[in-house]
């Protein structure tokens, strides 16, 4: 099958080839740099660690660019690899690398002729300079809005704490991606690392999704633009139990003012499931208006035929076109 160039990637991720020396006395222990690996590709150090290999495609714009027309894409929304994010670290040093991690994104953007958007980070950890950054890479930078967590060390993202700086999105004009980070449960997962991705992600965001809905988040902030990784990860399957809960506890009902059903048709969610019935699932489960592509590229675990998964999945044309481009523009703020 032939792919054919008209979708929106809202899920790629970026590495800065290089990453600048701490502007302090003490350099924070998880602050990364990069060491030379194999051919075209660099180890991501991390409390000296090699926290991961990757290749120049986490930064090359042209090499990135250049794949877009197999995968079936025209525009590619980038952010940061999650565990830059750094929520960890004292927050003036997470805030001096997210800066740069920004800018590398900005750089990439006006590289790549309208190709590329941006999505930027914050630290999360302080409020303040959170919102401070979102006001940079909104005014200043111009990009789409920004990736989050979700989690911010153990805390969901739906948490009351968050709040204004959701309320700072809704004012400044913000998507805001979930992308898992850190996810609860390792310990009881058998087998090698990968498994963290595999297993371990798709949990903590459908964790992560749920606390938006029962914390009322959309209902103090109705035009807020919030995506969820990995297809909303276990949400699907947690909804209807959520939902019977919802109708059975008089607590529960008290607590989450509107039908947990009705709240997750308000969230978005990429398509990366790598499965056609799984996605036709979603679209059941969440709306048609609600799902856009999503591939983690360029890591070795994404997905390389994205709109052809869309095309297979035999949703009629008006349906296709919404998954592919439609309601990522939506959710992107981009002017039709």
């Amino acid at each position: 099958m032939k792919s054919f160039c008209c979708g929106i990637d809202t899920h790629a991720h970026v590495i800065p080839e290089h990453f600048p020396s701490y502007l302090g006395s003490a350099v924070p222990t998880d602050w990364p740099s990069m060491a030379s690996a194999h051919e075209c590709h660099k180890n991501v150090m991390i409390a000296g660690k090699n926290y991961r290999t990757v290749s120049d495609k986490c930064w090359d714009t042209q090499k990135r660019v250049a794949d877009m027309p197999s995968m079936g894409l025209t525009l590619q929304v980038v952010s940061p690899m999650p565990e830059l994010l750094s929520y960890w670290m004292e927050a003036k040093a997470a805030q001096q690398l997210l800066r740069y991690t920004n800018d590398q994104i900005a750089v990439m953007v006006a590289e790549s002729n309208g190709a590329l958007r941006g999505l930027g980070a914050v630290p999360l950890q302080d409020m303040d300079m959170a919102i401070r950054e979102l006001e940079y890479v909104m005014q200043t930078l111009d990009f789409a809005g920004v990736e989050v967590g979700s989690n911010i060390n153990g805390r969901p993202i739906g948490a009351p704490e968050f709040e204004p700086f959701f309320a700072a999105c809704v004012r400044l004009g913000a998507a805001v991606f979930v992308h898992a980070i850190r996810p609860a449960g390792m310990d009881r997962l058998i087998g090698p690392a990968p498994l963290q991705q595999v297993l371990g992600y798709p949990t903590d965001v459908g964790l992560a999704a749920a606390s938006v809905i029962t914390s009322n988040l959309m209902q103090q902030h109705p035009t807020l633009r919030i995506a969820f990784s990995h297809g909303g990860g276990t949400l699907a399957m947690l909804l209807p139990r959520l939902q019977q809960g919802w109708s059975t506890f008089p607590a529960l009902k008290e607590s989450v003012t509107v039908s947990p059903t009705a709240q997750a048709r308000q969230l978005y969610y990429d398509t990366l499931v790598f499965d056609e019935p799984t996605l036709k699932h979603l679209v059941s489960t969440f709306g048609e208006t609600q799902l856009m592509i999503g591939t983690d590229y360029p890591f070795n675990f994404h997905d390389r035929t994205p709109a052809d998964r869309i095309r297979a999945a035999g949703f009629d044309a008006q349906m296709q076109d919404r998954l592919l481009q439609g309601n990522a523009q939506t959710f992107l703020g981009l002017k039709l």
